[in-house]
């Protein structure tokens, strides 16, 4: 199943896909999240009006996309999880590193990406997302994709511009080598993603979240990222680097995961397709929208781009 949220009558409601056309918006269901914490329950109820009722079904064009979750107790990020970033990267750990998103970041499915000037260059990220059912601490690699619901899709919107900004070269405070009392200074280059990664509207995401029993491989999904109407880039999730149970089972040793939670990839993008170019190619700031995310077996992120 592939679920979604939308605004109707100026409240929130969770639609379901009927097909590739058409959702049902579900009758007394509070929210998407509540549906992942009951869903042992909940399954048979939707199933239920999915195969009866059809009184709420509506193309899907005519629906007010909301984040599939709109308020995710953490949107979790993983930095530069693909294969095309092996060659680019002069040091850096071996285990997946993290950045946190803000909630107040997501739109969904055709809102509009809002720019300014002074943004500077701003770029897409087309990302597999995961969608958390059963949180967590020290989870298991073995146990960690029983703790999916499903998988989404987000656009990792990216300012260098603004990181470029919020770089520090500083000398950081370290205690003596030497074990005395003394200090050291160690050259260091630190940056905060807040902006860059944070500001409103860099998080599209959605519309749908397809089931675990729709994706039965999340390491084998074709990802496209198209720029007004022209393929970018292309590729297929089997080139992340860091796995989802790798990520789920790192994570959940630091930071308990809890159902509705959100977790991006990073960019699974190895090559540019044919005729295409680098994704920081497309600065969003000047060429405006609109941007598509498509990912097999989950559906078409598209989102304009408005500047203010």
């Amino acid at each position: 199943m592939r679920f979604g949220t939308v605004r109707s009558n100026g409240r929130e409601r969770v639609v379901a896909a009927l097909d590739e056309q058409h959702g049902l918006l579900l009758e007394g269901v509070p929210s998407l999240a509540q549906i992942i914490a009951d869903w042992p329950a909940a399954e048979p109820v939707v199933k239920q009006a999915l195969a009866t009722d059809r009184a709420g079904a509506r193309h899907v064009d005519q629906f007010d996309w909301l984040p599939p979750i709109p308020r995710p107790g953490k949107v979790i990020c993983v930095a530069l999880n693909n294969s095309a970033n092996t060659d680019r990267i002069m040091s850096g750990p071996k285990h997946p590193a993290m950045f946190l998103k803000p909630a107040s970041s997501l739109i969904g499915h055709g809102q509009s990406i809002r720019l300014r000037a002074d943004y500077g260059r701003v770029h897409p990220e087309p990302e597999l997302a995961v969608v958390i059912g059963r949180g967590g601490v020290d989870i298991s690699h073995d146990t960690a994709l029983d703790h999916v619901f499903g998988y989404t899709i987000m656009n990792d919107l990216t300012s260098p511009t603004m990181r470029g900004e919020d770089t520090f070269h500083y000398r950081a405070i370290h205690p003596a080598s030497d074990g005395s009392s003394g200090l050291s200074y160690v050259d260091t280059w630190v940056t905060y993603p807040m902006r860059y990664k944070g500001s409103d509207t860099f998080g599209p995401i959605g519309p749908w979240v397809a089931t675990t029993d729709e994706i039965p491989d999340p390491h084998d999904l074709t990802i496209q990222c198209v720029h007004q109407g022209r393929v970018v880039t292309a590729d297929n999730t089997a080139n992340l680097l860091h796995s989802v149970a790798d990520v789920i089972a790192f994570v959940s040793r630091y930071t308990a995961l809890e159902t509705a939670d959100i977790i991006a990839m990073g960019t699974a993008l190895k090559a540019s397709a044919a005729g295409g170019s680098a994704v920081q190619n497309v600065d969003l700031t000047a060429l405006g929208g609109p941007i598509d995310v498509s990912i097999s077996g989950i559906g078409t992120l598209s989102n304009p781009v408005e500047m203010r």
